[in-house]
C-alpha cells in the first residue's frame, strides 16, 4: 500500500493568481526588448523627440505628446489609430500623462508629429521645458476634493502651451496640482494646492446615522476631533485651536463639510525637487495663499504661475532648477523679483513644525 501511495503522481501545484502590474516586456517595441540595457547614447533631435542608438547599431525614435490624464474612450481610440497608422502600433504613457510613440525609422517621425498636432496633441515636454502637470483625481474620483485638479491643469496648460512645446527654460520645470491639502500631487517646482481656511461645519443631525465616530476621531492627524453629545444625539466636536483645516475628516464623515465657496482657496508652492541632480532633494515652500477658487479657468492662479515662470526664465542661470535659483538669490529677492506679497500666512507656525520639517514629508498650511 505504501508503494502504491508513493507511485501516485503528485498533484499539480496551483498557479499563483497575479493581480498586480503585468510583465512590461510584452508591450515594449521589439527594438527596445532586443537592446534592453545596451544603449550606446541618446539625444534629442528636436523638442518632444528622443533618439536612442544601441551598441549594435539599432536606432529608435520616441515622439512624446501631451494628453489629458482623464480621457474618454473616443480620444483613446483616436490615439490608438494614430499609433497603428503612423507608429508601428507601440505606445506607452509617462508618469505625467504624456503618451510616447516609438518608431524604428527616422522617416516616420515627421508624419507622426504632423498627425498628432493636427489632432490637437502637442509634441514636447522633453528637456528644459515646462512638463505636463501631474495632478490628483479631482471631482471625478476623489472623495475629498476642494476643487477640480484636472480643471486647473487644463486651464493652466492652455496658458503654458508654447512652453511645453519648446525647450527654453533654464532647466526642466515640473508642475503639480492637488485638489486637497493631503497633496497627492507630490513635490514639484511649482505646485497648486487647495487651501481650506476654516474648520469643518458639522451637521449634528446626520453624524450619528452616517459616521463611525471612532474612525473619524482616529483620522485627525492633530487630535482636534472628539466625541460629543449635541441636542441629545451622539455627535462630534472640533477643537478649532488645534484644527489645521486639512479636510481628512470629511471622507469618513460627510456631515463634517469643509468645502466652502468663500473659504476654500488655492495656494502656490515652489521649490520642490525629488532628484539629487546638482543639488539635494528639497521640500516646497508656500509663496502665495488665498487665491480665489474660480472655476472653470482659475485666472488668478494662471497669472501667478506665469509670473513666477517668467521671472525664473529671465533670471535663473543655465541648469538651475527653481529650488537652486531661489537658494542662490534668497527668499527676500524672490519675493521682490516676482512681486508676490509676503504675509504671515506663508510662515509655518504650527507648534510641531520643528519636528515635522526634520522628519516628515507632509505638507501643512
Amino acid at each position: 500500500m505504501n508503494q502504491a501511495v508513493q507511485a501516485e503522481k503528485p498533484a499539480a501545484k496551483r498557479k499563483p493568481k497575479e493581480t498586480g502590474v503585468p510583465e512590461n516586456t510584452q508591450y515594449l517595441h521589439p527594438l527596445m526588448v532586443k537592446n534592453y540595457g545596451d544603449w550606446k547614447y541618446h539625444d534629442r533631435p528636436r523638442p518632444g523627440v528622443l533618439h536612442h542608438v544601441a551598441h549594435g547599431g539599432d536606432e529608435i525614435w520616441t515622439v512624446r505628446a501631451g494628453t489629458a490624464r482623464q480621457m474618454d474612450v473616443h480620444t483613446i481610440r483616436k490615439l490608438c489609430k494614430i499609433a497603428d497608422d503612423y507608429a508601428e502600433s507601440r505606445v506607452r504613457f509617462t508618469i505625467r500623462s504624456n503618451i510616447e510613440f516609438m518608431v524604428s525609422e527616422e522617416s516616420k517621425v515627421a508624419p507622426l508629429i504632423a498627425e498628432l498636432e493636427s489632432n490637437g496633441f502637442p509634441v514636447g515636454g522633453t528637456g528644459n521645458s515646462v512638463t505636463m502637470i501631474a495632478h490628483t483625481q479631482g471631482w471625478l474620483h476623489c472623495d475629498i476634493p476642494g476643487t477640480d485638479a484636472s480643471g486647473v491643469v487644463k486651464a493652466l496648460m492652455d496658458e503654458l502651451y508654447d512652453e511645453f512645446r519648446r525647450e527654453e527654460m533654464p532647466n526642466r520645470v515640473h508642475l503639480s496640482t492637488s485638489c486637497c491639502e493631503i497633496n497627492c500631487g507630490g513635490q514639484a517646482d511649482i505646485a497648486i494646492i487647495v487651501q481650506h481656511t476654516k474648520p469643518p461645519v458639522i451637521n449634528h443631525d446626520l453624524v450619528a446615522n452616517v459616521c463611525e465616530r471612532p474612525t473619524v476621531v482616529a483620522r485627525c492627524p492633530v487630535a482636534a476631533i472628539r466625541p460629543a453629545m449635541v441636542n441629545g444625539k451622539p455627535s462630534l466636536e472640533i477643537d478649532e485651536s488645534k484644527c489645521m483645516c486639512c479636510g481628512a475628516c470629511y471622507p469618513p464623515c460627510p456631515p463634517m463639510q469643509i468645502n466652502d465657496p468663500e473659504f476654500s482657496k488655492l495656494a502656490i508652492w515652489v521649490g520642490g525637487k525629488n532628484s539629487n541632480a546638482r543639488g539635494k532633494p528639497t521640500f516646497m515652500k508656500m509663496v502665495a495663499s488665498g487665491l480665489p477658487n474660480n472655476a472653470p479657468r482659475w485666472p488668478e492662479v494662471g497669472a501667478a504661475v506665469k509670473n513666477i515662470l517668467t521671472v525664473y526664465k529671465e533670471d535663473a542661470r543655465p541648469w538651475e532648477r527653481i529650488a537652486d535659483w531661489i537658494e542662490r538669490i534668497g527668499w527676500p529677492r524672490f519675493f521682490e523679483k516676482t512681486g508676490l506679497p509676503f504675509t504671515k500666512y506663508l510662515i509655518d507656525d504650527w507648534r510641531g513644525s520643528r519636528a515635522n520639517l526634520n522628519a516628515s514629508t507632509h505638507i501643512r498650511f
